[in-house]
């Protein structure tokens, strides 16, 4: 009887430990769109999301699984009004100098001409961010449908990417990073069967992420993120067999399963204590499709390509080493 009851004990103890250690997706179970993530200097990681929640929620997390909203980037008084009726969708969040400066797409949907990218600027993550207006428009900067904002420094200097369907295009901003660079021209990197553009730099490859298929459609939401790599910053970014992401070639990241559909828009990479390396993306919940959910998964290198296993999303995973 007595060992019976040790190994009863053990057993429990095993499966709160495990229990512990790992997590369920999605982590956040209602409306998080087009994720983005920076770690703040308080050690919190903060994420910023489209906003389903208006004025662009602001949530906060220690272990990158639990996480709180502790409030808005913008308020009705302050949020950026350059597109009046505009939504504000698919923030990126970076570090510049000592401010947050927080990139931003403002569209209504369907003004592919009229929608643009403007950015705002804060001494903390959670804000109150400063809108800094509009950095350009469509039909300003000739480039259809320019939502999705992507920053990136690389060789000392500062780039914005972005686009939707109609082309992913990059050029230089100014020193501050907060307008175009003064003369810079829109330079076109990928086709048009991609948006929500992430660049991340490994191991001298440049990997562009983006997204592919309808975001929107609930149950019928067909997005997948996919994946091509280049050696220089602005490409020519290939797959596997060496075909052009210009001509609409890419691998396949993270696609649906039974549980999820429409898996797509990633955020930055985030690496953990253990050197693993972890990746935020929305996706529609088969079981209850009622917004774009919240979900993590881990990013395995293998031959300098990352993957996810089983190419589509975990239910139940180890969590991340924080």
């Amino acid at each position: 009887m007595q060992i019976k009851l040790l190994l009863l004990s053990f057993l429990s103890y095993s499966a709160g430990l495990m229990a512990e250690n790992t997590y369920t997706n999605p982590v956040v179970d209602y409306s998080l769109p087009d994720p983005s993530v920076i770690k703040g200097d308080d050690g919190y990681y903060y994420l910023y999301a489209t906003e389903d929640i208006r004025n662009l929620p602001i949530h906060r997390s220690k272990d990158l699984v639990n996480w709180e909203l502790v409030g808005t980037a913008f308020t009705d008084e302050t949020r950026p009004d350059f597109e009046p009726k505009g939504g504000l969708w698919a923030p990126d969040i970076n570090k510049i100098g000592d401010k947050y400066v927080l990139y931003y797409s403002m569209s209504v949907w369907g003004g592919e001409w009229t929608c643009g990218i403007g950015c705002a600027v804060a001494d903390t993550p959670a804000g109150k961010f400063k809108d800094c207006g509009m950095m350009f428009r469509s039909n300003g900067i000739n480039v259809q449908n320019s939502i999705d904002p992507f920053y990136i420094e690389d060789g000392g200097k500062k780039y914005l990417f972005w686009g939707s369907f109609h082309g992913i295009y990059g050029i230089e901003l100014s020193d501050d990073g907060l307008k175009v660079k003064e003369g810079a021209k829109p330079v076109q990197v990928a086709g048009d069967a991609y948006e929500g553009t992430y660049i991340h730099k490994r191991d001298g490859y440049y990997y562009l992420f983006a997204s592919i298929g309808r975001c929107c459609e609930g149950i019928k939401s067909t997005y997948t993120t996919v994946v091509g790599r280049s050696d220089k910053l602005f490409g020519p970014y290939l797959d596997k067999q060496g075909r052009s992401m210009s001509d609409n070639h890419h691998e396949i990241l993270i696609q649906k399963n039974e549980s999820f559909v429409g898996t797509g828009h990633n955020s930055e990479i985030v690496t953990d204590k253990a050197g693993d390396d972890w990746m935020f993306y929305h996706a529609v919940k088969v079981s209850d499709p009622d917004g774009r959910v919240l979900m993590l998964d881990k990013i395995v290198w293998e031959e300098d390509w990352p993957s996810v296993k089983t190419n589509s999303p975990s239910l139940e995973s180890e969590k991340p080493v924080l």
